[in-house]
């Protein structure tokens, strides 16, 4: 699991985003158009429906022949992870917080394999992303470039505040960081080509592919902007 982690183009998705359409769909247009990695991610969805919205996924990413190059990640529940991989479902791990259970928890219940993604945090960004013990955690999720509807408390700094991050800042950020970063937060496509020119290891989105009028048409815009934009060699 750990040794194809790609986070290049990187879809949040629930159904809370989806202008009611099935999650599934807007899974098999992401990655058909490329995209890599795909966090199940819903704070209203039930424990069983999440379970059965990542069995979905699964299948999804399964009938594309895409399971050896596409991660599946869910968001903060690890009962979820743990309940879906008792039905024989493929999850690759977990995405969490900095309030969520934590890391050490995470990967003592999901083995040494799995996949650990952790959102960096907010208000001593840069200090703590040269200190974090990353022994533990196989990239950060940093941002948000922009204020985003779909996780208002995104980037709050702890006067409340939402702190977002400018295109010099994020590529300190991944100058510093000792693993990979994922940036996000409002990202559209427009804001591609300078994110993919600051040296993070890739975007992600919720809303500019879940959202579209046509996912599967912006999700390859984006992807075909993050490649075409990316340093040489890289």
């Amino acid at each position: 699991m750990r040794g194809h982690l790609d986070i290049s183009a990187y879809l949040v998705v629930g159904p809370e985003n989806t202008r009611g359409r099935p999650v599934p769909q807007i899974v098999r247009d992401a990655i058909e158009a490329g995209f890599t990695c795909v966090q199940i991610r819903s704070k209203t969805a039930s424990a069983r429906e999440l379970i059965e919205l990542t069995a979905q996924a699964a299948d999804v990413i399964a009938e594309t022949g895409l399971s050896d190059r596409v991660t599946l990640l869910v968001n903060d529940r690890l009962d979820v992870v743990l309940a879906a991989r008792r039905r024989g479902v493929r999850v690759d791990g977990i995405h969490v917080g900095q309030s969520d259970i934590p890391v050490d928890v995470c990967r003592e219940y999901l083995g040494k394999d799995s996949i650990i993604g952790l959102s960096a945090r907010t208000h001593d960004l840069f200090e703590y992303i040269k200190s974090a013990d990353v022994g533990q955690i196989d990239y950060f999720g940093a941002g948000p470039l922009h204020e985003t509807s779909t996780k208002p408390d995104c980037g709050l700094g702890l006067d409340g505040r939402v702190i977002t991050r400018s295109f010099d800042e994020i590529a300190e950020l991944a100058r510093l960081s000792p693993i990979p970063v994922v940036v996000g937060g409002g990202v559209k496509l427009a804001d591609i080509p300078r994110l993919a020119g600051t040296g993070v290891d890739g975007f992600f989105v919720v809303t500019a592919v879940s959202e579209a009028d046509d996912p599967y048409s912006e999700a390859v815009k984006l992807v075909e902007s993050w490649r075409a934009n990316r340093p040489r060699g890289e």
